[in-house]
């Protein structure tokens, strides 16, 4: 739960990549197979939430900590 309350925007990111990347596949694809991450609906999935993870982890605020001893 701590990590879902941490990275909000990436696990959003995921998700929206995820359809993205099924999306892609289902209306653009690969007509003859031979295309690696097209050619595969769980392929082109999985790349597609990586895709979108880090992407929107780029939009991320980062928590500074403040050590002075």
């Amino acid at each position: 739960m701590s990590f879902i309350k941490k990275y909000p925007l990436t696990l959003i990111g995921i998700i929206a990549g995820a359809i993205g990347g099924y999306l892609y596949y289902h209306y653009v694809g690969c007509a003859s197979g031979t295309c690696p991450i097209t050619s595969k609906p769980l392929n082109s999935t999985i790349y597609g939430a990586m895709m979108g993870g880090l992407f929107f982890n780029i939009f991320q605020k980062t928590k500074k900590t403040n050590n002075e001893n």
